[in-house]
C-alpha cells in the first residue's frame, strides 16, 4: 500500500465502526504499523455515551488487538463501576493506534508517540468521534488531553473539571489508569485510585437518562 502522510485518505466515506476498524487493519500512515503487531482501534457499542482516550495500546492490547485489556484497563473498569457509570455505556480508544515501544531484554516497554504519529493517527480519533457523536470525552492522561485540548494543557491543574469543545458537549481529563499503577507503593496507589473514582463520578451523572 502507497504510503500515506496521515490516515486521512483511508478513513471511508460511509462511517461505521466494522469500515473504520477495517480500515484502519491496513493502516501505515506512520511507521508504528511496522513494530506493532496489529492495529488496536477502538471498542464499544455505537450507541456508547462517553468515550474515554488514551495515549496508545500497551503491549497486552497489542497482543490481543483490543484496547484497555491489559491491567490499567482493569482497573478503569474498577473504577467506573465504584464512580457508578455502566460500562456499556462507555467507548475505549486511544490517539495512536499501534504500540509504540523499546526493547529491554525480553520486555517490550511502552514508548511516548511523538507528534508525527499522533498527527499521522489522529484522523481515525476523529472519524470515532464524528461516528459515535459522544455527550461526553473522557482524556485519560496528558498525551490524549493535548491532542484534544492543545500542547497547554496541564492535566494535573485541569483534571476533574468539565470543559466545552466543539468536538463533545462536556470533555473532562484525569490521569491514565497506567500511572495508578505506576504509584511507589499501596497507600500511593490507593490513593490515586480514590482521585480517579472522584474524577469520573464528576461525569456519571452526565450519562444517566
Amino acid at each position: 500500500m502507497e504510503h500515506q502522510e496521515t490516515a486521512a485518505p483511508l478513513v471511508p466515506s460511509r462511517l461505521s465502526l466494522p469500515t473504520l476498524r477495517a480500515a484502519a487493519a491496513v493502516c501505515t500512515a506512520c511507521d508504528l504499523y511496522k513494530t506493532g503487531t496489529q492495529t488496536v482501534f477502538g471498542e464499544g457499542l455505537e450507541t456508547a455515551r462517553a468515550i474515554f482516550v488514551g495515549e496508545q495500546p500497551g503491549d497486552s492490547e497489542d497482543r490481543a488487538g483490543r484496547p484497555f485489556v491489559g491491567p490499567a484497563g482493569k482497573l478503569l473498569d474498577r473504577a467506573l463501576e465504584e464512580a457508578g457509570i455502566d460500562r456499556k455505556l462507555v467507548y475505549v480508544t486511544n490517539v495512536v493506534k499501534h504500540f509504540k515501544w523499546t526493547p529491554r531484554g525480553k520486555r517490550r516497554l511502552h514508548e511516548k508517540p511523538n507528534a508525527r504519529e499522533i498527527a499521522a493517527c489522529r484522523p481515525w480519533l476523529e472519524a470515532e468521534l464524528r461516528l459515535l457523536k459522544p455527550d461526553v470525552l473522557v482524556c485519560l492522561g496528558a498525551t490524549a488531553a493535548q491532542a484534544l485540548l492543545g500542547k497547554s494543557f496541564r492535566v494535573t491543574k485541569m483534571r476533574g473539571q468539565i470543559l466545552k469543545a466543539e468536538i463533545a458537549d462536556a470533555i473532562m481529563a484525569t490521569v491514565h489508569p497506567s500511572s495508578i499503577l505506576r504509584a511507589p507503593d499501596d497507600e500511593a496507589r490507593h490513593r490515586e485510585m480514590e482521585l480517579f473514582i472522584r474524577d469520573l463520578k464528576v461525569i456519571a451523572p452526565l450519562l444517566r437518562h
